[in-house]
């Protein structure tokens, strides 16, 4: 009696055990962790490696947050751009450049200090979603739009082939990069908005 009574507790514990290991396992796979999330997120943009790339790094700060995950592309885009804007203004100074090449790349840091300027505001928006959300989810987006704008413009400063080579190339590499990871940033706020589609949800 007592070794029948003992072999119901071991299969009941045994039970416990694998019930236990089920609902941890499926826990795992509907919160997946901080990379994970990043990477399944990342499948959303249009440069997916890139995207990955630029914001594993700020996994742990990101956590699961689609809200910060949007903040957080768009803060390195800000990192990128104005990195770029240094080096194109760097330039300026060089030697034997031509009348229009001068002022294409004039032109070029002045366009992306205004994309700067308008990711700058993105981010300050984005913490203001709680209220009128959709109102200012739009307003991000519009100036998203409006900075890949500016990337581009500067780029077709430089089309022709009367340009220098060197420094056409060198600007365009760097600029392209900048666009991409612009994009990738407003796929993602694109991304929070249609997830969290009214100022009283929270990601």
């Amino acid at each position: 009696m007592a070794t029948t009574t003992l072999m119901k507790l071991a299969f009941m514990l045994l039970m416990n055990l694998v019930i236990c290991s089920a609902e941890s396992s499926i826990g795992r796979k509907s919160n997946p962790n901080p990379e994970e999330f990043v990477k399944s997120s990342c499948r959303a943009t249009r440069y997916p490696v890139l995207c990955v790339k630029s914001l594993l790094a700020y996994a742990s700060v990101i956590r699961r947050s689609d809200r910060q995950l949007a903040t957080t592309a768009l803060s390195v885009s800000i990192s990128r751009s104005r990195s770029s804007a240094w080096l194109v203004k760097k330039m300026l100074k060089a030697r034997g450049m031509k009348p229009r090449e001068y002022r294409a790349v004039q032109d070029c840091v002045e366009n992306i200090g205004d994309s700067v300027d308008r990711l700058r505001q993105s981010v300050t928006e984005l913490g203001r979603t709680g209220e009128d959300f959709v109102w200012h989810m739009s307003n991000v987006q519009t100036w998203v739009s409006a900075a890949l704008t500016d990337d581009s413009t500067c780029l077709d400063g430089f089309a022709g082939s009367a340009m220098n080579g060197n420094v056409k190339a060198l600007i365009k590499d760097r600029i392209v990069h900048v666009a991409q990871v612009t994009s990738n940033a407003l796929a993602l706020v694109n991304r929070f908005a249609s997830r969290h589609p009214s100022a009283t949800q929270t990601p």
